[in-house]
């Protein structure tokens, strides 16, 4: 397991770049991020192999710079999910084909990982992909299958991504194949209030580690969005109360040595629907044009 040391969650979509559409950030501007975090970061958290991962690694490399990595895999959904408000329902053969594609990204995963093994701290198998709203559900028994598959590729650390609550609810088996428990807690999206986010990250935490004990548990997101909609609290969603919570979050995460990847380097314009004040548009801790935010403006 990797020692403890700041953390942060990077994906360098800049105005005008979408991973959907295939147009991602260039090797220059991908070094220009980078140089940014390393005065403040030693790893990054990255989801998927697509061409930004894979640029990503190579500027490091090429840069000699001091970061380590926390690669991932985004899988397709392998059980439809009508809880899902945006998707999520697919065909009898749809699922075939996700279920296919699951598993060679397993190969892609593998090999880019081993390629840079002296930048990749870990693999996650997957993100999020329990909760009852995600629009590509995974059970936990295919979730296990990929571990064992991937622990045949690679001797790096394997984990998954999840929610602290899914964790405890559905993870035991998969607790057992991977090396640590990656959590996720939103203070926000669970609509507690600024005053009791502390606490409850802290409690989610220590919950989760119970659950778990003979397992290292760490964040892999945590954080606080800077604008949002009818979906939170808009009187909280804001800059002083981000660096209020990142303040008290990181001296504690400092305090008791647990690593803790925060949602997230800059702010996505790409992310969500049309309106540009969505939550999952602002959890940078630096806007899109690269501009710190208070919180990382005092550190």
């Amino acid at each position: 397991m990797f020692q403890f040391k700041p953390a942060i969650c990077y994906s360098g979509y800049r105005d005008g770049q979408n991973p959907r559409t295939e147009t991602y950030p260039s090797d220059v501007e991908v070094l220009e991020d980078l140089l940014i975090l390393t005065k403040h970061f030693d790893y990054i958290r990255m989801y998927d192999v697509s061409e930004h991962a894979k640029s990503v690694l190579r500027v490091i490399k090429a840069n000699q710079l001091p970061l380590k990595v926390l690669l991932g895999v985004e899988v397709k959904g392998e059980i439809s999910n009508p809880n899902c408000p945006w998707g999520g329902v697919y065909s009898d053969e749809e699922l075939i084909q996700h279920k296919a594609f699951n598993i060679e990204q397993l190969d892609r995963v593998a090999e880019l990982a081993n390629r840079y093994k002296d930048i990749v701290l870990g693999i996650s198998i997957g993100n999020e992909n329990t909760a009852h709203w995600h629009p590509n559900k995974i059970s936990p028994e295919a979730l296990v299958e990929h571990a064992i598959i991937l622990k045949t590729k690679t001797d790096l650390p394997l984990t998954f991504c999840e929610g602290a609550y899914e964790w405890r609810n559905q993870g035991v088996e998969l607790a057992k194949v991977v090396d640590f428990i990656s959590i996720h807690v939103y203070p926000l999206w669970q609509r507690v209030p600024y005053t009791e986010a502390v606490e409850l990250t802290i409690n989610q935490y220590h919950e989760t580690k119970a659950a778990f004990p003979d397992k290292p548990v760490i964040f892999t997101e945590f954080g606080w969005t800077t604008s949002a909609t009818e979906n939170m609290d808009l009187s909280e969603t804001n800059e002083t109360l981000q660096k209020g919570y990142l303040d008290q979050m990181i001296a504690w995460s400092k305090a008791n040595e647990v690593t803790m990847f925060i949602f997230e380097a800059f702010d996505e314009p790409w992310k969500g629907g049309d309106n540009p004040l969505e939550a999952e548009k602002h959890w940078g801790i630096y806007n899109v044009d690269r501009t710190p935010k208070p919180w990382i403006k005092e550190q």
